[in-house]
């Protein structure tokens, strides 16, 4: 049988194993410990922030990141449409409200227009939202310069999403480190992956050390438990942060692999009427961690699901972009602000397997299904 070929699978990149067998030797399996301390400096390090607090996801990194900010019962918190649902449900938990924006159709990121209307006309009726929660979608930053001003001239805090931009940048700097936190992710389908975790970022002293404390079940420094707030258990295993340390080593060389894929299949494909692949905007450099595009069936000859069908009965996962928020049945009734760009790329969007699983061979089959003539 042909193997199945997945979107975005985890792969190790070689020292794994022996700081896997370093964490084993010191004793320390449960979550903290001084591997997940090294974890937390040299990711610092490398992206350039004061502060990092290692976590079980980015789920978790963004509710914290939220309970910082302060968000409560009654709030409203601004989320671009187009990301996945994890940047959106931390709200909820807190009570609040999230109000859905609009992408912009070159970036697919928060459209900086979209969000000033909406803003000059919530300033105008006194009904300012608390946060946004910024989205760095599929390895691109969004307009940073734009949006942090905007939140800073109508005093709404900003949060940034980055659990799918580890790698890139925006104006030579990484994304996460504009707003009051930022969040990353090492989920399994990520550039690198921990085996599940994430990362919350800050430079902030105060709101890393709110988040640890959290993170922990917000227990006081006695010498019996004393809890004076509601915590959780949101803290990294020393083991996963042994293989975080060996992954973040070849971060550089992972990104290389999936824009040089992505470049190649700009070269197979983008030559074809309908297809067009997501820009690299002139600001950063795009991880590329998953290869997207449009297709447009009346230009292209086939429709973005016949694609998939073909694909999927070849043995090979694809996926369609992100479904907006604002058509998810769990957010029916929720306020949305903008035009119908997001509705757009999701009716035509596809996300293409990523990273060094695609050989030659499946690279053929993957170009193989966009064949018109089938």
């Amino acid at each position: 049988m042909t193997p199945q070929v997945f979107l975005s699978p985890p792969y190790l990149s070689g020292n794994e194993g022996q700081y896997l067998e370093e964490a084993l030797a010191s004793g320390w399996l449960v979550p903290m410990g001084p591997i997940v301390d090294r974890f937390e400096a040299e990711f610092s390090s490398l992206i350039g922030v004061k502060h990092a607090v290692a976590l079980s996801s980015g789920t978790a990194a963004m509710h914290l990141a939220m309970i910082a900010a302060g968000i409560g019962a009654g709030d409203e918190v601004i989320v671009p449409t187009l990301t996945f649902i994890a940047t959106a449900n931390p709200a909820v938990y807190l009570g609040a409200r999230p109000v859905f924006l609009d992408c912009d159709a070159r970036s697919w990121n928060l459209d900086p227009a979209v969000l000033e209307d909406f803003l000059r006309r919530r300033e105008a009726s006194g009904r300012l939202p608390k946060a946004l929660a910024l989205v760095h979608l599929y390895g691109q930053t969004a307009d940073l310069d734009v949006i942090t001003a905007l939140c800073a001239k109508y005093g709404v805090t900003l949060l940034e999403d980055a659990a799918e931009a580890l790698g890139a940048s925006y104006r030579g700097r990484s994304p996460g480190l504009d707003g009051l936190a930022g969040v990353f992710s090492f989920n399994g389908n990520k550039i690198i992956s921990t085996a599940g975790g994430g990362m919350l970022v800050t430079a902030s002293a105060g709101v890393a050390a709110l988040a640890r404390k959290l993170a922990t079940q917000a227990r006081e420094p006695a010498v019996h438990y004393e809890h004076q707030l509601i915590g959780y258990n949101y803290r990294l295993s020393n083991l996963c942060a042994a293989v975080g340390c060996a992954q973040l080593e070849t971060l550089e060389e992972r990104v290389r692999v999936r824009r040089a894929l992505f470049d190649r299949y700009v070269a197979a494909l983008g030559h074809n009427p309908g297809v067009r692949f997501q820009d690299e905007m002139a600001w950063g450099t795009h991880t590329r961690w998953l290869t997207t595009l449009t297709i447009g069936r009346a230009a292209a000859g086939i429709s973005r699901d016949a694609v998939m069908t073909a694909l999927s009965a070849d043995g090979i996962e694809s996926r369609p972009i992100w479904k907006p928020l604002h058509l998810q049945p769990v957010f029916s009734g929720a306020e949305y602000y903008g035009g119908r760009v997001a509705e757009s790329l999701f009716a035509e969007g596809l996300c293409l397997p990523s990273g060094p699983q695609v050989t030659d061979e499946v690279f053929a089959r993957v170009v193989a299904a966009f064949a018109t003539d089938r």
